[in-house]
């Protein structure tokens, strides 16, 4: 082989390396598609500031319940609803995944 010809193959294996090496750089950079944790917590109920309606727009809570729920608070915690006896675990186990309970 000549000096020439391996240069040649040096240059264009060092060439492919760099291209190969900006495409795993841009593939890092590339955002997830999947809802961050911040998001997610954003799209949840306050259960302490919620209005009837929202409350009532949440799967198994009529008007009777949103004001149980209005009447009792502040919560701690989200599971207060349970412990205080304002809802049933049944109703609970529908909505823990879309309440939250915020401190000022």
């Amino acid at each position: 082989m000549t000096k020439n010809f391996m240069t040649r193959i040096l240059t264009a294996f060092f060439a492919l390396s760099l291209i190969g090496g900006m495409a795993v750089a841009q593939t890092a950079k590339t955002p997830a598609t999947t809802p961050t944790a911040a998001a997610a917590k954003a799209d949840l109920l306050d259960i302490n500031s919620a209005t009837k309606d929202q409350l009532e727009a949440l799967p198994g809570i009529g008007p009777a319940y949103s004001q149980k729920i209005i009447a009792g608070r502040p919560y701690a915690r989200k599971d207060d609803l349970v412990r205080k006896k304002i809802i049933p675990a049944a109703t609970y186990d529908k909505i823990k995944d879309k309440i939250i309970a915020k401190q000022k």
